[in-house]
């Protein structure tokens, strides 16, 4: 029974976690508006998605391996599953220092996703409450 509750929100909790790692990034953009040539940075949801769940055709974005070429170098582990499908933010307007956060576009990414966030909560909390409603017979 736990397995097929774990297998039908397996989905929507890879989700909820690419959204949440979209939601560090973004505020990471803005908390370094002003810091001289920092590059504002976005993860495109669908292809981080697709390597999250290791589909065939994400295969693109997934992330490379790191090669041992010395007996001393460390392993290589990458810091997300969803590292691969990070990339810069397109520049609108240049600035003096090489900073390329846009605060208007950073807000706005950032409420959209706060809202798909929202959402995707929202659709938990429902099967749950499907679920609990199912058990009392109800």
């Amino acid at each position: 029974m736990i397995d097929r509750i774990e297998q039908d929100l397996s989905f929507t909790r890879t989700a909820l976690g690419v959204r949440g790692y979209r939601q560090e990034l973004l505020a990471s953009n803005i908390a370094n508006a002003d810091t001289p040539n920092f590059k504002a940075r976005d993860v495109d949801f669908k292809s981080a998605l697709g390597v999250a769940l290791g589909s065939a055709g994400a295969d693109a974005g997934a992330p490379l391996p790191m090669t041992r070429t010395r007996a001393g170098h460390q392993a290589g582990t990458g810091d997300t599953p969803y590292g691969a499908a990070v990339k810069y933010r397109a520049e609108y307007q240049g600035a003096v220092d090489g900073n390329t956060v846009n605060m208007d576009v950073e807000r706005a990414a950032f409420a959209e996703n706060a809202l798909q966030v929202e959402a995707l909560i929202t659709f938990i909390n429902s099967r749950f409450r499907t679920m609990s409603t199912a058990i009392q017979g109800q």
